[in-house]
């Protein structure tokens, strides 16, 4: 009897679709049952193998190997992945197993870590893939009712196979490149390189910014204020005070207008990612995976990804969640909400996956055994989609100008209309413990045209603002629009394409993709070229110098953009994908060719400053930390104190820099919490300094305190 293979991306996701298909017997790897054999890779079970497995050479990083350039290119499976590829290499190869589903996220990178398995398994069976948004029994099982040819997605695999490939050619040989040269260890990137020069440029501006002064001159008659506008010099709105002191302001005109701000559209990944950061302080990282966990507990659709639409035979589906919604979530009781379901169909602008809602799953179980974070964003999901269906939030300004000695002044006035969608959002906020910013509204009197006041003035100071440091909520904003200034304006806008199979895309530009720049921003800080302040993301030392030190072809983030925009055209079959790669082979080659060396004072550029711990007791010079010791700067001089040497650690007490100072500086020092072998405990004492001019330097214990 045959039998069918699933293979899924987690064992969580492999469980959830054992459970709907009849699996439901645990083997070692994998479930059974029901005519099927479910089993899992544990994310890459297959990667590129490094540059030493092509050639020995390779384990030493030297300038005259370089470029690498893998021909063919060799797979590994780390060893930590061995036990789990073996299980489904095995199962892919058993007799009654006779055609084979991919069921690995719907997306590019899930494609190429099934083909990856797939392939290294030397498997030749038909296979189907599965592709869903959301890990709901009824759409798993619509999924499976729908399995369509995995040769479908061909053209997606290319796509992640050429982006794997530039990363790996680029990353290798850039960081070889420049570490070499520079004698440190430079990690350069295709696309954190790039995010990395945004945040330098940003920080450069902020340094460069000068403060500048200017005034506004205010008149006031009761509850009236009107403001004069930006004004340079002091002399002149003093002047300006004066001529108005005691003159009478006359009302020349009264605009008024009703507006209207339509609501907001559902989310994206990036656009979760940047609220979540502004309103809750998560991580990109973070919230992908909340997100991530919500989804694989059926109550998220799937999270990765970049369409803020749904498709339009999702209309009844969404009308039912909101009324569910509107019963569930506290901040909507009571709330009067006909939604407007109509706003957020649209198939056209729906590329592999459809926006972040909540699943009618959510809506039956509720926060029941969620995390806090957890609660946190499944809350803003579902203000988000009950704002996206509300009426638009309906206002009327006023802006009345008034002549005074001259010179003209304006007051604003802002009246809501109809609260809309804000009612909601505002409803959502005030439940928040996080800071929001609220809409202060300015109320004029009764005007006509014509009318007089007799008048007060006063003068404002004011200073002009820095630019700000990007957090991850700007940062994701500028990575997800870099390069969009320099397309076309017809461009921008999502592809009219249809949807068939998943593939149409958004055609945009922009630095990775809503799945990758969370890691991105992560190993950014990971790698110290990056540090958080707060919520802020500001550039180290060495991430200013080695975004200053690299060639714009690999910091410049429309160049890096463009490849995006070649990837999705490569996804959806309009784009060759040999061609690519050889345009990323040959800018290899031409940056190996033009960086073959720098002037010698660029070579110390990323040493580490030097921290002087005190004098030399032998000589006098600076004595320095470093890794393992504090030693003297004269070469001529052997002093050195060593910080695993046998009297502290003996005493099992860590060798600090602030002992090493004391002992400099008096030949002393107090050091508490040293380790008695006799009695079993610690003890505070006096240290002293025990130098006989010899290879080694001695300490003995002064006294117990």
């Amino acid at each position: 009897m045959s039998v069918q293979l699933v293979i899924a991306e987690k064992p969580s996701v492999a469980r959830s679709i054992a459970a709907v298909i009849g699996a439901t017997e645990k083997q070692n790897g994998y479930w059974q049952g029901g005519g099927y054999l479910v089993s899992w890779c544990i994310g890459h079970l297959v990667s590129f193998a490094e540059a030493g497995q092509y050639d020995e050479k390779y384990c030493k990083w030297r300038y005259e190997d370089l470029p690498i350039l893998p021909q063919p290119w060799q797979f590994i499976v780390p060893d930590e992945k061995k036990q789990q590829f073996e299980i489904v290499r095995t199962l892919l190869n058993r007799p009654d197993v006779d055609s084979v589903t991919a069921a690995t996220d719907a997306g590019r990178e899930g494609e190429l870590i099934f083909r990856f398995v797939y392939q290294m398994a030397g498997c030749t069976k038909p296979v189907k893939r599965l592709w869903i948004s959301s890990m709901e029994d009824a759409a798993i099982r619509e999924g499976f009712a729908n399995l369509r040819p995995d040769s479908d997605y061909d053209a997606l695999y290319q796509s992640a196979l050429c982006r794997a490939k530039a990363d790996w050619l680029v990353g290798i040989n850039a960081t070889r490149l420049f570490s070499v040269l520079y004698h440190k260890t430079l990690t350069v990137g295709r696309v954190q390189t790039p995010t990395l020069k945004m945040l330098v440029d940003r920080d450069a501006k902020i340094l460069r910014f000068q403060k500048e002064k200017y005034y506004t001159v205010g008149i006031h008659s009761g509850s009236l204020k009107a403001d004069s506008g930006r004004i340079a010099d002091a002399e002149t709105a003093n002047s300006l005070k004066e001529k108005c002191t005691g003159a009478n302001a006359v009302c020349t005109s009264i605009r008024r207008e009703k507006k209207a701000e339509q609501p907001p559209k559902l989310y994206d990944l990036t656009t979760l990612q940047r609220e979540a950061n502004r309103l809750f302080g998560f991580t990109a990282k973070q919230t992908l995976d909340y997100a991530q966990q919500l989804y694989e507990k059926k109550l998220l659709t799937y999270p990765r990804t970049d369409s803020q639409y749904l498709t339009k035979d999702m209309g009844q589906t969404v009308q039912h969640l909101v009324s569910d919604l509107l019963r569930l979530l506290p901040f909507a009781q009571g709330l009067a909400l006909t939604a407007e379901v109509g706003r957020v169909l649209n198939s056209k602008k729906v590329s592999d996956h459809h926006a972040i809602i909540p699943t009618s799953e959510f809506a039956k179980q509720g926060f029941t055994g969620l995390a806090e974070s957890e609660c946190k964003l499944m809350n803003l999901v579902c203000a988000k989609l009950l704002c996206a269906v509300a009426v638009p939030h309906e206002y009327e300004t006023v802006a009345a100008v008034f002549s005074c000695a001259g010179n003209e002044f304006t007051a604003k006035e802002k009246t809501v209309l109809i609260p809309g969608w804000k009612e909601i959002d505002q409803r959502f906020r005030a439940t928040l413990k996080a800071d929001t910013e609220e809409e202060v509204l300015n109320a004029l009197p009764e005007l006509a045209e014509g009318q007089n006041f007799s008048v007060t003035t006063d003068i404002l100071e004011h200073f002009t603002s820095p630019p700000k440091a990007y957090t991850e909520d700007t940062l994701l904003s500028a990575m997800e629009r870099a390069g969009a200034e320099d397309m076309p304006e017809d461009k921008v806008n999502c592809s009219a394409g249809a949807r068939e199979g998943g593939l149409g895309h958004a055609e945009r530009k922009g630095l990775g993709t809503p799945a990758t720049r969370a890691a991105i921003l992560k190993k950014l800080v990971q790698m110290g070229f990056v540090q958080r302040k707060g919520k802020q993301l500001v550039p180290t030392k060495d991430g200013i110098n080695l975004a200053v030190v690299l060639p714009e072809s690999l910091t410049s983030p429309v160049l890096t953009a463009e490849w995006e925009s070649r990837l999705t055209e490569i996804a959806k079959g309009n784009a060759d994908p040999d061609e690519f790669m050889a345009e990323i082979e040959a800018q290899v080659r031409q940056l190996i060719k033009t960086y073959s060396c720098i002037s010698a004072d660029k070579q110390n550029l990323f040493q580490s400053e030097r921290v002087i711990i005190g004098k030399c007791p032998r000589c006098g010079e600076n004595v320095y930390e470093g890794k393992k010791n504090f030693y003297c700067g004269n070469r001529g001089c052997q002093f050195v104190m060593w910080k695993n040497g046998r009297f502290f650690e003996q005493r099992k007490k860590a060798f600090t820099p602030k002992i090493a100072a004391a002992l400099l500086k008096n030949g002393k020092a107090k050091v508490k919490g040293l380790y008695s072998e006799k009695t079993g405990k610690t003890y505070d004492a006096t240290v002293l300094l025990a130098d006989t001019g010899g290879k080694y330097v001695n300490y003995r214990v002064e006294r117990k305190e």
